[in-house]
């Protein structure tokens, strides 16, 4: 595979870029090539894997192209600055249930050159410098918590084995061109750990600063994430990575994510990133939040001077996006706090020791 090379200096460039306003990422993949409508043969091509591969989204790089790209583009045309990569289960724990597990490197590799080439051409028409992340996703499995009731001492998978796993994803997205990588929809911090050790092998692999992105979702409402730790525990268990962004995605509408949203802010020592889901699903699983619902519940944030970047996760659409890039062209970026030192640790609870 050709290594599509990212422009240099992504770190400053995005930093510079969210000093003068909010910017704005992109929006579901999911949901939005659920309305193409596709059938098993378009999902499966001409790969003969032996297996069912309608619901392989991340596969579409390499049986049907036109799709992601058509999606990266309308994120991109609604004001997106940053493409999230259409690899969210490109990982070969996920892509075995498809059989799919030897193709990981090309679908990673196909997904993010595909997004740093519309990302360019973006660039090109008008000198918005536009940005590309590699997503990476949880997988289905966990490293802190037993999936077994009557063994809690037992695990599925292990560390380095996961570790394995995210640094072939990585690797093939830095090759494929991607400015950062993006962590995100994280459950269990210990998996965090596992994709944060695999990218930074990456990026010294190609001798090159691949600055990462760290998002949590949370479980319920209290604010915790699977693996139990509230948004500034799990700040604190990240923090020495220096992430160019921290933040949300998935979870809840952006209603809910409100105090949440809050204390990231005021804890963290870099950009904040949210990406709401597009309010709540219905009885059918589908997301109904209009457009001007989400941005107006986004604009709060960005009024009180919470957020950096702003973008949507599952059920928002374009639409979304555009509507978000209005509601905030108006109102300046979040200040990044200058906290003062401490000690700071994290159990299941943030702990600050006393200056």
């Amino acid at each position: 595979m050709a290594t599509n090379f990212a422009p240099p200096g992504a770190r400053d460039a995005l930093l510079a870029a969210a000093l003068e306003r909010i910017l704005i990422t992109d929006g579901a993949f999911g949901t939005e090539i659920q309305n193409w409508k596709l059938s098993e043969e378009d999902y499966a091509g001409a790969l003969a894997l032996g297996h069912d591969q309608k619901g392989n989204n991340d596969i579409l790089a390499l049986t049907k192209p036109a799709v992601p790209e058509s999606i990266h583009r309308g994120y991109f045309a609604a004001g997106a600055d940053i493409a999230e990569t259409n690899t969210f289960s490109a990982n070969r724990i996920s892509q075995a249930d498809y059989g799919a597990q030897t193709l990981v490197r090309e679908i990673n590799h196909e997904s993010a050159a595909m997004a740093r080439r519309i990302a360019d051409e973006f660039t090109a028409q008008d000198g918005r410098r536009r940005f590309v992340a590699g997503a990476i996703g949880p997988t289905n499995k966990t490293l802190s918590l037993s999936p077994d009731v009557n063994d809690p001492g037992y695990r599925e998978i292990e560390f380095d084995e996961l570790k394995d796993v995210y640094r072939e994803q990585a690797d093939a997205l830095i090759a494929g061109g991607c400015d950062f990588i993006l962590i995100e929809t994280v459950f269990d911090t210990l998996n965090a750990k596992a994709g944060i050790m695999a990218a930074q092998e990456a990026a010294d692999a190609v001798g090159r600063d691949v600055p990462l992105m760290l998002s949590m979702t949370l479980t319920d409402l209290s604010g915790r994430n699977l693996s139990g730790h509230t948004v500034e525990a799990f700040w604190h268990a990240v923090r020495h990575a220096r992430p160019v962004t921290i933040g949300l995605n998935c979870s809840f509408g952006a209603e809910q994510l409100r105090p949440h949203v809050k204390t990231l802010s005021d804890a963290c020592d870099t950009l904040i990133m949210v990406y709401p889901n597009a309010g709540l699903p219905n009885e059918l699983g589908a997301y109904d939040e209009a457009p001007a619902t989400t941005a107006a519940l986004v604009r709060e944030w960005a009024a009180a001077g919470q957020v950096n970047i702003l973008g949507g996760c599952c059920g928002s659409t374009p639409d979304h996006i555009r509507a978000i890039a209005e509601a905030v062209r108006d109102l300046p970026p979040r200040s990044i706090p200058t906290p003062p030192v401490r000690t700071r640790l994290a159990g299941l609870e943030p702990f600050t020791m006393a200056a």
